[in-house]
């Protein structure tokens, strides 16, 4: 799911629901395939059976790896340098192999040993919509490659594919829409034609909008390890990327070692209503929390009554006011109100300590800092042209709105948050106006199979975090329930995507795949609450 950001104790790629329209940022860039400086290009095509992964051309069936130049990304990123790239070339539609094709970008980044094991750990990128090769500089800052090779693809669609499904015009529109009423009628309206624009000109490029989702995904992974001519590796999801590699898993299980799920979003149950419920975990840990510091529940007594109130109050006489954002000196007109408030909150669990005083400072007619983390996770660059938006209606039309109507999907926001006002519980958090869009973006739905769970006994390790406010850590003993090998961890005072934020989910990712059977935990004894900030 994409998010809004707001500012983060250390920059992520997590991801999860892209708000429609209100899409997440991505860490990637549009383009065509290019190299980075440094990077080097394979183009060894000789059978040795010792070639390093991905240094060898090879067709399999309809899919065809070439080494290459490595993909394009946004920045450069140092941990590319030394990768082996190349590009995946398999049919847009697998319904019509003698059809259009496609090229995904493909990055391996070096194990960090001289004798690293031979199944890699492959990156699932967060969104939908994200470039999993973009998130490289998360991946082996924390460790991943320590002893594995780590293999990014794009995932199709993504930024430095081709085709990409960017539409920029959506970036432009959630920028504008930080001076609009969040979750009014005529915010939809032109919420859903911002939507419609980017299918008609993605229409017009001759792109097939219903090959873009994840069954056409799992099986471009498939294609890749079979191209490599690899055996088994790993996967690690990140956010939206535990849907995908719990689909992965459903579908292609012969090739998979073992599977690391953070911030899950298990495909049988995503939608609004689970949205919802992910928020009401996060907040409530967060509260929880605070009133447990003695200075914060002092300073902040019953955080979660004034956060209501303050939903409610901003519902019925929304705050408008003026911000100056960082670099730039051009005032930014923000309009907060009870659903702004609600999605603010779903991504502000990322900096956690400042929440008590940011809510206080509203309550006391203070909106400036809650307006200028609203307004710069939409106005940042690295909001603009980087999520695939047509990867994320792909997924969000054939894969969710056929299975939840608009009415369980309020139902869900009546459930968790009674209190607030119908037009606040109407537009789940991250999903503003799904229903209308999916109208707009008229793909097929997916079988009905894309909803089953994922039954199985691949080790997998299932992570959380405890102020997760996207995707709940309940999901970690959901998906566990039918995966007999599945390890559960909730990395507490934690945010959405653990391995982003914490040393010690980064210790037990790694761990986990040197021994998926028993990973390594003992930091979690060590860990404590977040110094809330006390203002005066």
């Amino acid at each position: 799911m994409a998010l809004h950001p707001a500012p983060r104790r250390r920059r992520t790629a997590r991801r999860l629901l892209a708000t429609s329209s209100g899409l997440v940022t991505g860490l990637l860039v549009t383009g065509l395939l290019a190299a980075p400086a440094q990077a080097q290009s394979w183009t060894d095509t000789s059978p040795s059976p010792d070639a390093p992964i991905g240094t060898v051309a090879k067709t399999v069936g309809d899919a065809r790896f070439e080494p290459g130049p490595c993909p394009k990304t946004p920045e450069p990123i140092e941990a590319l340098d030394e990768a082996r790239c190349g590009t995946l070339t398999v049919p847009e539609n697998r319904a019509e192999p003698s059809g259009r094709t496609i090229q995904l970008g493909v990055a391996i980044v070096p194990a960090a040993t001289d004798k690293p094991k031979p199944d890699p750990i492959v990156w699932l990128a967060g969104g939908p919509g994200d470039d999993a090769v973009g998130e490289a500089k998360m991946a082996i800052d924390g460790g991943l490659n320590r002893d594995r090779d780590v293999v990014f693809m794009s995932q199709r669609g993504t930024y430095s594919a081709e085709p990409n499904l960017l539409c920029p015009n959506i970036d432009e529109f959630n920028a504008r829409s930080v001076g609009l009423v969040y979750d009014a009628p005529s915010t939809g309206r032109l919420h859903v034609e911002a939507t419609k624009a980017c299918r008609d000109q993605l229409a017009a490029r001759g792109i097939d909008l219903s090959a873009y989702n994840d069954t056409e995904s799992a099986a471009d992974y498939e294609d890749l390890r079979k191209a490599l001519g690899i055996e088994q590796w790993n996967l690690y999801g990140i956010s939206y990327g535990t849907h995908l590699a719990l689909v992965y898993m459903r579908l292609h299980p012969e090739g998979l070692r073992s599977v690391g799920l953070d911030g899950i979003l298990p495909p049988s149950k995503a939608g609004s209503a689970a949205t919802w419920s992910s928020a009401r975990q996060g907040f409530d840990g967060l509260f929880k929390a605070c009133a447990e510091q003695p200075a914060c529940n002092k300073r902040y007594p019953n955080l979660s009554a004034t956060f209501d109130r303050l939903v409610r109050e901003l519902e019925a006489h929304p705050v408008t006011t003026t911000v100056t954002l960082p670099d730039s000196d051009k005032p930014v007109k923000v309009v907060l109100d009870g659903g702004a408030l609600v999605n603010w909150m779903t991504s502000a669990t990322h900096v956690a300590p400042q929440v008590p005083a940011a809510l206080d400072e509203l309550a006391h007619g203070k909106p400036q800092r809650i307006a200028q983390q609203w307004a710069g996770g939409k106005l940042s660059p690295q909001a603009m042209g980087r999520v695939a938006h047509g990867l994320v209606y792909g997924v969000f039309c054939s894969e969710w709105t056929p299975y939840e109507s608009e009415q369980a999907a309020l139902r869900g926001g009546q459930a968790t948050f009674p209190s607030f006002p119908r037009s606040v519980q109407d537009q789940a958090p991250q999903l503003t106006f799904l229903h209308p869009d999916c109208d707009a973006w008229n793909v097929p739905a997916a079988a009905p199979s894309i909803r089953d769970v994922t039954r199985g006994d691949i080790p997998t390790l299932a992570l959380s975090g405890g102020f997760d406010s996207q995707t709940g850590a309940d999901n970690g003993p959901y998906v566990a329930d039918t995966l007999s090998k599945a390890k559960v961890v909730t990395v507490p005072y934690e945010p959405h995507v653990v391995f982003a934020t914490s040393k010690c989910a980064q210790e037990i990712a790694v761990s986990f795949f040197d021994n998926p059977a028993a990973p390594k935990t003992t930091c979690l004894d060590s860990l404590r609450a977040p110094e809330f900030e006390i203002g005066s």
